[in-house]
């Protein structure tokens, strides 16, 4: 079919052509069975050899759609998108759930919805000329490095040091709670490049190689079983000023964006996060108790959550698929995902007692990882705290907290 870039079809033709290409490519997507196991893991627990095969399983899928023109549909076109409404990302979304579509991972989300935006938005022409594409294609996969181990809900206060040195730029410190970073090519890094004026001015954002000279990434084990986040040290790691995206002192602004895309993936289905309330509704059916009062009380109530969760996902989620910073409104759906995965981690407790620690049915064991990952939730993409707080002030207009040494100098933040 011949496209003319930013003409915009009709939708109805749209989706079936979507349709049409998925099923030249794609079984459809196979009926629940009964042998089906559940996949209850918040945080995914797999090898390294199996996350590979995860990821090289995707990346193919995703190079096709984009190659079909189906990869950045919403993006600009001179960024390599089509230039086309929201409405025609959730067209494509909702066509894949009828087919088999390879799982997406926290690293693919985090390349295509929040580095690669971002290089849309603050990168030069060179960089969008060299990042842009691959990254939405995934040839390029990208990890975020913006917390450290004394600045996680306090981003400003990061720590990491960029100093100049000619036309290179030489980082030391460490960063920490980076998804996928053992399998990324690039990572998104926030660096204080002045430390002599206030800590949210003195901040720039740069795409550093991840085998360049000087990185160690180490995996982090969670409690949960996986190990799919990570802490990088960087020692005397050279980047070119090439590489720095936006300009100096701008990095707060990019944070900013970038963080908002990540509440958006946040709060989204780009992969479910285990433990979903139809599962939750067959843990109850199976131990007999789905038609308790209070059982089905408590399941519509996190039922309702849930759907409200999905529609505020996919409202803001629109923004961040056009290419815009989809601002503090992010906010709300990252905390109502944690919220709707906590409450049926519970749920799930109390329906099944000392079994959810020790029980011999696999089935009901697998709860197990739900319950140790979902408190994780609430501190993965900004913590629940910091959610309400933007939520607060910049969505409802309350007074904000205090900060009394927003404008000191983050050189002098020890000194009394």
């Amino acid at each position: 079919m011949t496209r003319t870039l930013g003409v915009v079809p009709e939708l109805a033709t749209f989706q079936e052509e979507v349709r049409t290409w998925l099923a030249s490519i794609l079984a459809p997507r196979p009926a629940p069975s009964p042998d089906d196991r559940p996949d209850l893991a918040v945080f995914r627990n797999l090898s390294d050899d199996d996350e590979l095969s995860l990821l090289n399983a995707v990346r193919d899928y995703r190079r096709q759609r984009f190659d079909a023109g189906y990869g950045a549909v919403t993006l600009s076109v001179e960024h390599g998108g089509r230039g086309l409404p929201a409405s025609f990302a959730s067209a494509i979304a909702q066509a894949e759930r009828d087919f088999d579509v390879p799982p997406s991972t926290e690293l693919i989300s985090v390349t295509t919805g929040l580095v690669g935006p971002a290089v849309a938005m603050f990168g030069s022409d060179d960089q969008r000329a060299a990042y842009a594409n691959p990254l939405l294609r995934t040839d390029l996969l990208a990890c975020q490095l913006f917390s450290e181990p004394g600045a996680g809900s306090d981003l400003a206060a990061l720590s990491c040091r960029g100093v100049r040195q000619g036309d290179e730029w030489v980082f030391n410190g460490q960063k920490v709670w980076s998804s996928g970073a053992r399998f990324a090519d690039l990572g998104m890094l926030l660096a204080r490049t002045d430390p002599d004026v206030p800590k949210h001015k003195g901040i720039t954002a740069f795409l550093i190689p991840l085998d360049a000279e000087g990185v160690e990434i180490r995996p982090i084990r969670q409690m949960s079983g996986g190990a799919s986040f990570n802490e990088v040290f960087l020692h005397d790691v050279r980047v070119p000023d090439s590489m720095r995206l936006g300009e100096v002192g701008q990095g707060w602004k990019v944070a900013g964006a970038t963080l908002a895309f990540e509440r958006t993936a946040s709060g989204s289905v780009t992969r479910k996060k285990g433990g979903s309330v139809a599962e939750l509704v067959a843990l109850a059916q199976s131990l007999g108790v789905s038609d308790d009062r209070l059982v089905r009380q408590d399941i519509a109530d996190v039922y309702i959550r849930s759907e409200l969760r999905a529609a505020t996902a996919d409202r803001v989620a629109r923004a961040a698929a056009a290419g815009i910073s989809p601002g503090p409104a992010a906010s709300v759906g990252k905390l109502m995902a944690s919220d709707v995965l906590g409450k049926i981690g519970e749920i799930a407790a109390d329906l099944l007692g000392n079994n959810i620690t020790a029980s011999v049915d696999s089935d009901q064991f697998a709860w197990t990882e739900h319950l140790l990952g979902s408190p994780g939730y609430r501190l993965a993409g900004g913590t629940d705290q910091i959610q309400r707080n933007i939520i607060g002030e910049r969505v409802l207009g309350l007074p904000p907290e205090p900060r009394e040494n927003r404008d000191q100098p983050w050189s002098q933040r020890d000194k009394r």
